[in-house]
C-alpha cells in the first residue's frame, strides 16, 4: 500500500489539522458522528480515533490497583477503571462505521493502535493513509519497527521522551526500510505549564531533522500555543477535540471546542500567508509608492537664471518627481523657469 501522505504534509503551505477524538465520544458512536461532523465543519483536515481495548492498553495489575492517571478520576467509587476503559472503547465495526460516516463527511479518518492486530486492521479493513503512533510507544521499538514494515507514513509523537530516546525511533524506523515520518513535539501533561512547553524544540527538530516534517501533538488550553507552534513551521498540528469541555470523560478539559478550532484552522493559514517566503521584495504599487515617497520641490521661488543650491530645495510628497537620492544632480544647475515655492522640480526646469 502506497500512500502520498507524506509529500502532502511536506510539500504543501498549510499546516494538516488532526482533531484528535480519542475516546471523547465516550463510547457513544451517535457522539462520535457529531464529534466527526463538527470538526469537518470548523476545518479540520482528519479526525482521529485511539484502537484500544481494555486488554491492549492496561495490564491486570494496573485493573487491580484501580489507578487513574488524571487526577480528576482517582479514587471513584461510582465505576472502576476497568468498567471506563470498556465503556471507552470503541470497536473495530463502529470504527469501520466512523470511518464510512467520515468519508461521507468529506474528511480523513483514522486511528492509533495500541497493538499489532489494531495496527493490522488500519491497515487492512481501514485502508488509513498513515499511522499515528502515540507517545507512549516512542521507546517501544518493535512495536515501532513492526507499525514500519507497514510501509504507510508515520506520525510519531516524542511526548516523555529525551533526545537519545526520539533519535533510536527514528532510526528504528528507517532501519525497517520506511523514510516517511513525520515527528511531532509533544509534552504529556494535560495540560502542561507554559513553561514546559518548550515549543523551541520544534526548531532543533528541524535542524536534526531537516528531510522530515515536523508537527506539534497539543495538550495547552486554547488557541495560542498550537498557533505560535505554526509560527515556528509546524506542519501538522494535533488537537484534542470536544463538543463540551465540561463533558465527563477523561481529555475533555484540554480539548478544543468547534470555536477553538474553527480558530486554528483559520488563524494557521492567516499565519502561513503572512511569514511569507523570507525574500525581501517590495509588494506595494507604483500609486502607493508615489504617494508615500517624496520629490524635490522648492523652498522658496526660484528666479529663472538662478542656480540651485542645497537651501533651495525640500523634500514633500508625491514621489513622482525627482527622487531625493538623485538631488545631487540638481544642485548648482540653473533654472530654464522660475519656480514657485513648494513646486515640484522637474528636469525640464533645469538647464
Amino acid at each position: 500500500m502506497k500512500s502520498n501522505f507524506f509529500e502532502k504534509i511536506k510539500n504543501t503551505n498549510y499546516p494538516y489539522i488532526i482533531a484528535e477524538l480519542g475516546s471523547n465520544h465516550n463510547g457513544d458512536m451517535e457522539i462520535a458522528k457529531k464529534l466527526i461532523s463538527s470538526a469537518k465543519q470548523s476545518g479540520a483536515d482528519c479526525v482521529k480515533f485511539q484502537s484500544w481495548s481494555k486488554e491492549t492498553i492496561f495490564s491486570r495489575k494496573t485493573y487491580d490497583d484501580n489507578y487513574f492517571v488524571a487526577d480528576d478520576y482517582r479514587n471513584r467509587t461510582d465505576y472502576t477503571l476497568e468498567e471506563i476503559v470498556e465503556k471507552f472503547a470503541i470497536s473495530p465495526d463502529e470504527l469501520l462505521s466512523m470511518k464510512k460516516f467520515s468519508d461521507n463527511e468529506n474528511i480523513e479518518c483514522t486511528s492509533t493502535p495500541f497493538s499489532r492486530p489494531e495496527t493490522d486492521f488500519l491497515v487492512e479493513k481501514l485502508n488509513t493513509g498513515f499511522i499515528k503512533t502515540a507517545s507512549m510507544d516512542l521507546n517501544n521499538y518493535p512495536f515501532l519497527e513492526y507499525v514500519a514494515g507497514k510501509g504507510l507514513p508515520i506520525v510519531l509523537s516524542t511526548g516523555l521522551s529525551n533526545f537519545y530516546e526520539i533519535d533510536k525511533a527514528v532510526r528504528t524506523i528507517e532501519n525497517a526500510g520506511n523514510n516517511e515520518i513525520i515527528i511531532l513535539h509533544c509534552v504529556a501533561v494535560y495540560p502542561p505549564k507554559d513553561t514546559e512547553v518548550n515549543l523551541n524544540r520544534i526548531k532543533t527538530l528541524q535542524q536534526v531533522y531537516p528531510d522530515y516534517p515536523i508537527g506539534f501533538s497539543d495538550h495547552t488550553l486554547g488557541t495560542s500555543i498550537p498557533l505560535a507552534a505554526v509560527a515556528l513551521g509546524a506542519k501538522l498540528i494535533e488537537k484534542h477535540y470536544t463538543l463540551d469541555k465540561n463533558m465527563f470523560g477523561w481529555d475533555h478539559k484540554v480539548s478544543a471546542t468547534p470555536d477553538e478550532m474553527s480558530v486554528i484552522v483559520t488563524e494557521s493559514k492567516r499565519i502561513v500567508d503572512a511569514l511569507g517566503t523570507g525574500r525581501i521584495l517590495r509588494v506595494e504599487d507604483d500609486e502607493r509608492i508615489n504617494s508615500f515617497r517624496r520629490s524635490l520641490v522648492a523652498s522658496r521661488d526660484i528666479a529663472e537664471g538662478e542656480r540651485i543650491e542645497n537651501s533651495d530645495i525640500e523634500f514633500k510628497r508625491p514621489g513622482t518627481g525627482i527622487q531625493p537620492d538623485e538631488y545631487q544632480f540638481v544642485i548648482g544647475r540653473k533654472c530654464k523657469n522660475s519656480i514657485k515655492q513648494d513646486q515640484l522640480i522637474s528636469w525640464e526646469d533645469l538647464d
